[in-house]
């Protein structure tokens, strides 16, 4: 009996390994949990925003780099779309909703983007304000996946020359602490929505 190959195996080739990882952690979460201070959340942005971030890489990607690359972030959103989409909490930094990674008809596009995902059943939008009190977690970019069993659960981390992947138990415990930590720090998601729509009348 063949065992089904998942979509992101069709880029083995054609895209770093870690792309087709982060791809298939996703689609086998039981749920994520994402911290982000300086981009919007890979799986909430619009096409002109990740084509944004993905152009700003030192040395520049040639269109014939880019372009796969900015296919696969936007097929990796219908994890969330589909029928047995997982719980998705993402507690996002007033830094980086106000960071332009473009233009101001980008930056609309998007926070309108990410209004629309809040409102969906299985996503949570929670945003950090500068004036929040006792936020020190600046650099605490992650992604948290849940797997079939706690053992399985794996945290993603931005390094500087790539992305690491945490899976032992110490260091999984550690970020789950974190999570919380920046979690706490954060407006509740009708409030975060409430902040949103008054930012994207300033833009």
């Amino acid at each position: 009996m063949a065992v089904s190959r998942g979509w992101w195996e069709r880029d083995a080739g054609v895209l770093p390994a870690v792309f087709r990882d982060l791809a298939e952690l996703e689609h086998h979460a039981r749920f994520m949990q994402v911290i982000a201070t300086a981009h919007v959340p890979g799986l909430l942005q619009t096409e002109d925003y990740a084509r944004a971030v993905l152009a700003y890489r030192v040395p520049e990607l040639p269109d014939r780099e880019l372009g796969p690359r900015l296919t696969h972030r936007m097929r990796r959103q219908a994890v969330l779309a589909r029928e047995d989409a997982p719980p998705y909490e993402a507690v996002v930094h007033e830094s980086a909703l106000r960071t332009r990674v473009a233009d101001r008809r980008v930056a609309r596009a998007q926070l309108d983007a990410l209004l629309r995902a809040s409102e969906r059943s299985n996503v949570s939008v929670r945003v950090i304000p500068f004036d929040v009190d006792g936020f020190a977690g600046a650099s605490s970019m992650m992604l948290y996946t849940g797997g079939q069993v706690t053992a399985l659960d794996t945290a993603q981390r931005d390094a500087p020359y790539g992305s690491v992947f945490l899976d032992a138990s110490a260091q999984l415990l550690a970020m789950r602490t974190l999570f919380h930590k920046v979690e706490a720090a954060s407006l509740e998601p009708a409030e975060s929505r409430d902040f949103m729509h008054r930012m994207a009348k300033e833009i």
